[in-house]
């Protein structure tokens, strides 16, 4: 499907020069001389390059859709993840650079979301909370108030949260994946 250059938002997936790339920001400029246009920073989904495009609003460009499919994660085998198709049983080994720092979160039986083009995986979407348990927290400071202060947490999986000072070690709380950040602790 084409679309105009100004038309183009962020979390789009677009073909450009032969490649996939995902929109990560858009910023509409309109001078006060010439057309206006659209400056997009992209990621390259098979290869991860980065570029920064100018597109004006007579430019069109094609948009794609992606096919997305439910897999379980089963097991990681070296720098290597592997996971399984919930409707076949098909199993697949992706690289874990595909998922980035999200891959810290993944967990036994997780069910995540793969984008695939052309029968290719070429993303892996976590769920965007998950559960972790705390298993390092630093002591409350006297005098500090609940409801401005965090403090440092380590969290089951190896990652380093701020969390609120009455969450200590032992607790189960939830995060969110992609902003690594404390939501609530878990029921």
């Amino acid at each position: 499907m084409k679309i105009s250059g100004v038309d183009i938002r962020p979390g789009n997936i677009l073909e450009y020069e032969k490649g996939i790339w995902k929109v990560a920001k858009t910023q509409h400029t309109q001078p006060g001389k010439g057309g206006a246009f659209m400056q997009v920073e992209m990621k390259n989904l098979i290869d991860g390059r980065k570029t920064n495009v100018r597109f004006r609003s007579q430019d069109t460009i094609e948009k794609v859709r992606l096919d997305t499919k439910d897999f379980q994660f089963l097991y990681a085998e070296g720098e290597d993840l592997v996971f399984m198709d919930v409707e076949n049983y098909d199993q697949i080994t992706l690289p874990s650079d595909l998922l980035g720092d999200a891959a810290a979160f993944l967990q036994d039986g997780m069910t995540v979301l793969l984008e695939m083009y052309d029968d290719r995986p070429i993303s892996v979407e976590l769920p965007e909370y998950v559960e972790a348990l705390i298993v390092e927290a630093d002591a409350v400071v006297k005098g500090q108030t609940a409801s401005s202060s965090f403090k440092p947490a380590l969290l089951d999986n190896g990652v380093r949260v701020m969390v609120p000072p009455h969450i200590g070690s032992g607790t189960r709380i939830v995060v969110d994946v992609y902003a690594r950040s404390y939501v609530k602790k878990a029921d």
